[in-house]
């Protein structure tokens, strides 16, 4: 009985998010028979809402699907937002007691994300660069990358079933300016003591060549900075602490001081120095002093790279911020790439400091790199594919093209086997061939204020109808016998003339359609409030469609007496 048993186990991955957009992971390993899987999670992350969602910052998977599963362990790669910034929200409401493992810088972030929230962060437990940690049946070992931020890991799973690489966001940077280099020993011995599957990052597929080297965009900036006579801002991920190091050494070395401008450099730079990766004894000017300094002595390192609204160096272009501002014959350097979707608000944010007078400095306008990825192309994939071997390629963080491009190029590379999972999708990699034996549920969650609600809740469905058709309301005042003793009153929102004020004379056309509806209704009618609503309605719905070409939300209230 008992072997009959074991012979159902089963070693199944299973992606939550992150395997249709790039962003929002959420993986899970199974292990064992389907009736009694026992899991771990890998990153818990979010992605950022856009025009499609109004009112909602964050969004994240949906993790129904296992909760009051038995999880083990909670497994953190790095300290990026689409790997760990969903931790603090889904972790209570996964019901579990799993511990959150993750290196000390991650840890450090984390800690600060679940006090953020509420949520006790006792479960969170630092591992060490390299750690290992046994969690139920399997064997979980840090394997040091290189990446965009301080202490990015691989995970080196081991399981009954085989060995599993997932790699997290990482490149190859032969001199990164903090941390170690790829552990290429580790990798290695891993393909040869045999790799079952790799889940890999699949964000740069399409680019040929490698991604760069921090080396150089420091070099670059130091040369860069030192050209400027006046005020100089510098705006980049705060993440990237590699970055924001260079860029104060390049600071420091063209004679100017560092001030810090947004909240997201304090507490990334905080959490860094906390953990020994920045010295505790780096200084920075504080705002409010830095504009009585020489402008050629100044340096400001800002958070709003992709022109969110809130944050500094918007702030900055609107001219708003309390301490910061720039004119004519400063400069902004943009060490950054644009994230797809972010064009718009980026060159608004590039027009608002042009038309100040402000030179905007792009890493497209310079010979020299100011910016680098920190995803691998396809020669950094080649040569990871080269010291893993595995057996099955499981290609994660991408779009549908950027997964399907990954499979594609796995086969090529002589990978036997390759699999292109959606946000969902059940994968069985052992025993037997790997492939996709379900389908479970793998919504979205969004945080609308600070409530959770899912993808399609009805607040958010009225939110996006009111952002596009406005909204009308009407009231009446009927007695319980019928008799109408006041209205119906018509209100819009949203609505103008065509001169561009708001709407006023157009709207005796809606008053009259109303109106005529509530006297064409028999008296006995209108002692029923659904009828007069529909009634009232109806009448109102063709009247904006005549006037205005548009079919708002309507809401009509029924005042009795």
């Amino acid at each position: 009985m008992a072997d009959s048993e074991h012979s159902e186990d089963e070693l199944v991955f299973l992606p939550l998010g992150g395997c249709e957009e790039i962003g929002m992971n959420l993986n899970a390993y199974g292990y064992g028979p389907p009736h009694a899987r026992r899991w771990i999670l890998v990153d818990i992350g979010v992605t950022f809402g856009s025009l499609d969602t109004p009112g909602i910052d964050l969004i994240c998977a949906d993790p129904e699907y296992l909760v009051g599963e038995h999880i083990d362990a909670i497994f953190l790669t790095h300290a990026h937002e689409d790997h760990i910034g969903a931790v603090g929200l889904l972790y209570p409401r996964l019901r579990t007691k799993a511990p959150i493992y993750a290196t000390p810088f991650t840890t450090e972030l984390v800690r600060s994300k679940m006090l953020e929230r509420g949520v006790d962060p006792r479960w969170l437990k630092p591992v060490d660069l390299g750690g290992t940690v046994k969690a139920g049946p399997f064997t979980v070992t840090y394997v040091t990358l290189t990446h965009s931020i301080p202490e990015p890991n691989a995970l080196a799973i081991d399981t009954p079933a085989g060995m599993i690489l997932h790699t997290g966001d990482w490149k190859i940077d032969p001199n990164p300016q903090i941390g170690g280099p790829t552990d290429i020993a580790g990798l290695t011995a891993l393909g040869d003591a045999g790799v079952l599957a790799m889940v890999c990052d699949s964000t740069n597929v399409f680019e040929e060549g490698e991604s760069g080297s921090e080396e150089s965009v420091k070099q670059g900036l130091i040369d860069l900075i030192a050209e400027q006579t006046q005020a100089v801002a510098v705006t980049t991920f705060a993440s990237n602490v590699a970055r924001v190091k260079s860029i104060i050494e390049a600071a420091n070395q063209a004679g100017r001081s560092v001030c810090l401008v947004g909240r997201s450099m304090h507490r990334i730079t905080d959490a860094a120095k906390a953990v020994g990766i920045l010295p505790s004894s780096m200084e920075f000017v504080h705002e409010s002093d830095a504009n009585s300094m020489p402008a050629e002595n100044i340096l400001y390192l800002c958070t709003g790279s992709q022109g969110e609204d809130r944050a500094a160096l918007a702030r900055i272009a609107r001219n708003d911020h309390r301490h910061v501002s720039l004119g004519e014959g400063d400069c902004v350097i943009f060490s950054c790439r644009i994230i797809p979707g972010n064009e718009k608000e980026i060159f608004a944010l590039q027009n608002s400091l042009a038309d100040q007078g402000v030179r905007v400095i792009t890493p497209r306008m310079i010979k020299e790199p100011i910016h680098v990825s920190g995803h691998p192309c396809r020669d950094e994939l080649r040569r990871m594919y080269q010291w893993v071997r595995p057996r099955i390629s499981v290609p994660v963080h991408g779009e549908r093209r950027h997964i399907m491009e990954h499979a594609a190029y796995a086969r090529s590379l002589q990978v036997p086997e390759a699999v292109t999972p959606r946000n969902g999708s059940l994968v069985r990699l052992a025993p037997g061939r790997a492939e996709v034996i379900d389908l479970v549920p793998a919504g979205r969650l969004l945080l609308d204020g600070k409530v959770l609600v899912p993808d399609g809740a009805q607040g958010l469905e009225e939110r996006r109808k009111l952002s596009r058709d406005g909204l009308v309301l009407a009231s009446v005042a009927i007695t319980e016998a019928g008799d109408v003793i006041d209205g119906p009153v018509v209100i819009v929102r949203g609505f103008s003339e065509s001169d561009g004020r708001l709407a006023d004379e157009s709207l005796e056309a809606l008053d009259e359609a109303a109106e005529l509806a509530v006297t064409k209704m028999k008296r006995k009618n209108r002692v029923d409030d659904d009828m007069v609503e529909r009634e009232i309605g109806r009448a109102l719905r063709k009247a904006c469609e005549v006037t205005f070409g548009r079919r708002p939300m309507i809401d009509v209230t029924v005042l009795r007496s």
